[in-house]
């Protein structure tokens, strides 16, 4: 069964491009428009990944990463931000909340199915 990543930001295109490059590389993706919406698919199912932007309206990124760690289902979760956000202090505070990585926009399908392929939960 393929491995499943929840994609969460408020640009469709964005993640239009981020579902391709993921299920080229034989990923299940969900999608979700912002934090709270992304919020619905933390229902017990088996998700093995998020990748989420920080800039969102309703609930941002590092809202989402704090509220889905809060869920004992999935507190082991890996979460990767996907940002144009670069500067230290919010990495800082990304990190805090519980992402376990951090990619600056623009970035190359490469870059993130690498970085996937690493965080990626068995």
């Amino acid at each position: 069964m393929a491995q499943t990543i929840l994609v969460v930001d408020d640009s469709a295109s964005l993640r239009q491009v981020v579902a391709m490059a993921l299920q080229g590389a034989g990923y299940e993706v969900l999608q979700a428009c912002d934090g709270q919406d992304a919020l619905r698919y933390l229902d017990g199912r088996k998700i093995n990944m998020v990748v989420c932007d920080v800039n969102m309206p309703k609930m941002n990124g590092i809202e989402f990463v704090r509220a889905a760690k809060a869920l004992p289902n999935y507190k082991f979760l890996p979460i990767l931000m996907l940002t144009t956000e670069s500067q230290e202090a919010k990495k800082e505070e990304g990190k805090a909340a519980g992402a376990k990585a951090w990619m600056v926009k623009p970035f190359s399908p490469a870059s993130l199915l690498n970085a996937v392929s690493k965080l990626c939960l068995p």
